[in-house]
C-alpha cells in the first residue's frame, strides 16, 4: 500500500506525512504519470473539441501527480536529506519528460488550436477566455509548433535544465550547512546581545562543541553577528564565507552550472523563435519587454543613487568619528548602519525584539487577517505534519465554513534551505459545483527560542512574516474555477503585490497595538517606539533600493543577451554590478553562484518584479491610508479583486478594478523618501 496513491484519509484530505516513507515517492510518481497519461488519452478520444471536454478537462488532468510532486518538492526545500536529493535527481527528469509529452502532443494541440480559433464564436466567461488563452500560449511557448527534430532537442534541453537547477540548489544548501565560525574566547563576542550569544552556545552544543559558540550562514545566526559583533576580522571572515558560496572551484562550485543553464535557456528560446530569454519571459509579464524593464530600473536608479551616495558618505564619516575607520568595507555596513540608526532614531533591533515574541506576532498576523478579510485560524494538531516544529491550522470564515489548511514552519534546520517562502500542497478549484479548498504553507528561518528566552523576532523578521503571510492569503482566499488560474497563479510581476502590501501594516499603530507586547511584562509597545519605527522606516532606503536594482540588473544582463560571450562569471558580475557598488568590491566574493532566485527559483528575467510590485503595493496601500487601514469596504474590494481573483483576468484589469485607475509610481518614491 502506497499512502501517496490512496485517498488521503486525513483531516481535509491533507498530505499523510506520518505514513509517507522515502521509498514511496518514486513508484507513486511513476503510477501518477501513468494515470495522467490515461486522462490525456481520454481527452484526445472525446468527441468534437470544445472548451469543456478539452480546455477545462486538461486543467483537471494530472491532479494526483500534481499533489504528489508538490509534497515531494516542497519537502526537498524544507526537509531534505541525501536520499530525497538523490530521488529528486531521478524524479525531476520523469516529470519534465511527462510535461513535454503533453505540451508536444500534436493531436492534443490540434484540439486546443481548434477551440482557440473558434473563441470568438463561442460564449465564454472572462475566466474561461483567460484559461483558453493561457492554455494555447503554454503549448505554443513550449514547442507545440516545432518540427520533430526541434521537439527532440527541446526535450533534451528541458531535462538538462531540470538537473542543473537541482544541482545548483543542492550546492548552495551544502555550502550553507558545512560552514561554521567557532568562537572559543568570550571576548571575541563583544557587542553581541546576550540572546545571540545564548543561541550560538546552543548551536555549539547541538554540534558537539559544548563550551564554545558556533555561528553559521543561516540568517538568524549570520545577520545578528554582522550587525553587532565588534570584532571586525570575524565579521570579515563570516562575510567572505557567506559571499563565496559555491564559487571556490571545488565540487560545490556553481560557475559552470550557471554558464550551462544560460546557454541552454538561450538555445531553448531560440528554438521557439525568440532572440533572448528575457523576450520569452517578459511576453507574459506586466512589463512586457526588456527595454521597459530597463527603463523602469534606470529611472528608479536615477532617483535612488544620489540618495544612497549621501547615505554612504554620512555612514563613512560616522564610522571614522566613532572608531577612526578610514575606509568602510562591506562587512562594516550592517554594524555601523545599526549604530547610526540607533543614534539618529533611538531605536534598534535589540530594543524592539522583546516586543515581538513569535507567538504574539503570529496571533497579530491572524488578527489582522480576521479584521481585514473575515477569516480565523484554529490550530488543529490532527493535521499531519512533516516535522514536529510545524504548526497546522484550519482556516474558517466567521460563519465557521472551511476556507483552507495552513502550515507554518519557522525555524532553521540543516534540511531546510535559507530564506523564506510561501508554497502550497493543494491548489483551489471548483469541480462540478464543489469548491476544493487549498492547503497553503509558509516556510521561514527565524530566530529560534533558547533555554531562557522564547523566539524573539527582529523587526525585519516581523515584516518577513507579514510578507509571506500576504502570499499565503493570496493562496488561501482563492476563489476560482480553475486551479491553473487560482491563488498565486498570476503574472510574476503581480504575484508580489499581496505579500508586499501586507508588510505596510507592520508600521501602523492600529496594527502593532494588536500584538506588540513585551514578552515578560506584557506591556504594549509605546507610541514613542512606534513613532521611532516609522521615522526609521526610510533609513538607508536609498542604499537598499540601489542594492535591489543591482540584483535586477544582473538578472537582466544574464538573461537579456546572448550568453555565449559570458565566459568568466566573476568578471561578468563585476562589470554589471560595478555601477551600483556603493562600497569597495571584495576580491573573490561572488553573488551569482548562490543567486537561487534566478538559477533555482522562478525569477529568471523577473527579479525586477520585487521593485515593480512595490510601485503597486505603495499605490494600493495609499487607498487604505486614505480610508483607514482596517476599512471594511477597501479590504473587501482588495479581497474580491486581487486576492480571490487570482489570475482569472489580466492583472492590469484587476488592479484598476480595485484602485479605480492605473498605479502611480509617486507613492513608492514618496514612501521611500526619494522624492524631494
Amino acid at each position: 500500500m502506497n499512502p501517496l496513491l490512496e485517498k488521503f484519509n486525513t483531516p481535509f484530505e491533507t498530505a499523510p506525512f506520518h505514513l509517507i516513507q522515502n521509498d514511496h515517492y518514486l513508484p507513486a510518481v511513476q503510477e501518477a504519470i501513468k494515470l495522467a497519461k490515461e486522462e490525456i488519452e481520454a481527452i484526445k478520444s472525446s468527441p468534437l473539441p470544445d472548451f469543456d471536454n478539452t480546455i477545462a478537462a486538461l486543467d483537471l488532468a494530472g491532479e494526483k501527480l500534481n499533489i504528489i510532486s508538490s509534497i515531494f518538492f516542497n519537502l526537498n526545500s524544507a526537509e531534505t536529506n541525501d536520499t530525497i536529493q538523490a530521488l529528486a535527481r531521478e524524479i525531476s527528469p520523469l516529470l519534465t519528460a511527462h510535461s513535454n509529452d503533453i505540451l508536444l502532443d500534436e493531436e492534443l494541440f490540434n484540439r486546443i488550436q481548434r477551440v482557440f480559433e473558434q473563441r470568438h464564436l463561442i460564449s465564454l466567461t472572462e475566466e474561461q477566455k483567460t484559461l483558453l488563452d493561457k492554455t494555447y500560449k503554454a503549448f505554443v511557448r513550449n514547442g507545440a509548433k516545432l518540427n520533430d527534430a526541434q521537439k527532440v532537442r527541446l526535450r533534451e534541453i528541458d531535462k538538462e535544465l531540470s538537473q542543473l537547477s537541482l544541482k545548483f540548489g543542492e550546492n548552495v544548501l551544502a555550502e550553507t550547512n558545512k560552514y561554521e565560525l567557532v568562537v572559543e574566547n568570550e571576548e571575541d563576542l563583544a557587542g553581541l546581545p546576550d540572546a545571540v550569544k545564548e543561541a550560538a552556545a546552543q548551536t555549539a552544543e547541538e554540534k558537539g562543541k559544548p563550551g564554545k559558540w558556533v555561528f553559521t550562514l543561516a540568517f538568524p545566526s549570520y545577520i545578528p553577528f554582522m550587525t553587532y559583533a565588534e570584532k571586525r576580522e570575524l565579521r570579515k571572515e563570516l562575510f567572505i564565507a557567506y559571499n563565496t558560496k559555491s564559487c571556490k572551484g571545488d565540487e560545490l562550485d556553481n560557475k559552470q552550472h550557471i554558464k550551462d543553464m544560460l546557454r541552454l535557456k538561450n538555445e531553448r528560446v531560440n528554438l521557439l523563435g525568440y532572440a533572448r530569454y528575457s523576450d520569452f519571459v517578459l511576453e507574459e509579464r506586466m512589463a512586457k519587454s526588456a527595454p521597459k524593464v530597463m527603463e523602469f530600473l534606470q529611472n528608479l536608479l536615477e532617483k535612488a543613487k544620489p540618495k544612497a551616495m549621501e547615505e554612504m558618505a554620512e555612514l563613512t564619516a560616522f564610522a571614522r568619528d566613532l572608531d577612526g575607520l578610514e575606509e568602510l568595507e562591506k562587512w562594516d555596513f550592517s554594524y555601523y548602519s545599526e549604530k547610526l540608526k540607533k543614534q539618529k532614531y533611538e531605536v534598534d533591533d535589540e530594543l524592539l525584539r522583546p516586543f515581538f515574541k513569535l507567538e504574539n506576532v503570529i496571533q497579530g498576523v491572524f488578527t489582522t487577517a480576521e479584521k481585514l478579510f473575515g477569516i480565523r485560524f484554529i490550530e488543529n494538531p490532527d493535521i499531519p505534519k512533516y516535522n514536529v516544529e510545524v504548526t497546522t491550522y484550519e482556516v474558517q470564515d466567521m460563519k465557521g465554513n472551511h476556507v483552507a489548511v495552513f502550515y507554518a514552519d519557522f525555524f532553521p534546520r540543516p534540511g531546510k534551505r535559507n530564506g523564506a517562502w510561501m508554497t502550497s500542497y493543494r491548489g483551489q478549484k471548483i469541480i462540478k459545483g464543489v469548491d476544493h479548498r487549498p492547503h497553503v504553507s509558509i516556510v521561514c528561518n527565524f530566530t529560534k527560542p533558547t533555554k531562557t528566552k522564547p523566539s524573539l523576532l527582529t523587526f525585519n523578521e516581523v515584516t518577513t512574516l507579514f510578507h509571506e503571510f500576504g502570499h499565503a492569503l493570496h493562496g488561501m482566499l482563492a476563489n476560482g474555477n480553475y486551479e491553473s488560474l487560482s491563488g498565486t497563479s498570476v503574472y510574476w510581476d503581480f504575484v508580489e503585490l499581496p505579500s508586499q502590501i501586507f508588510e505596510n501594516w507592520c508600521y501602523e499603530k492600529e496594527c502593532l497595538d494588536l500584538f506588540a507586547r513585551h514578552f515578560e511584562s506584557g506591556e504594549p509597545i509605546s507610541e514613542d517606539l512606534i513613532r521611532k519605527i516609522k521615522n526609521a522606516a526610510n533609513f538607508h532606503q536609498g542604499y537598499q533600493t540601489v542594492r535591489q536594482i543591482s540584483f535586477s540588473l544582473l538578472d537582466m544582463a544574464y538573461h537579456g543577451s546572448d550568453p555565449s560571450g559570458i565566459t568568466d562569471i566573476p568578471a561578468f558580475e563585476k562589470k554589471i554590478m560595478s555601477p551600483t557598488n556603493l562600497l569597495p568590491e571584495v576580491e573573490g566574493t561572488l553573488m551569482s553562484t548562490s543567486f537561487s532566485h534566478i538559477f533555482q527559483g522562478g525569477y529568471a528575467a523577473g527579479y525586477y518584479s520585487y521593485k515593480w510590485a512595490e510601485v503597486l503595493d505603495a499605490d494600493a496601500f495609499e487607498l487604505f491610508l486614505e480610508k483607514g487601514i482596517f476599512d471594511e469596504e477597501t479590504a473587501a474590494s482588495f479581497k474580491k479583486n486581487i486576492l480571490s481573483a487570482g489570475g482569472s483576468e489580466h492583472p492590469t484589469v484587476l488592479y484598476k478594478r480595485f484602485r479605480g485607475r492605473e498605479p502611480k509610481p509617486e507613492a513608492l518614491l514618496k514612501r521611500a523618501g526619494l522624492l524631494k
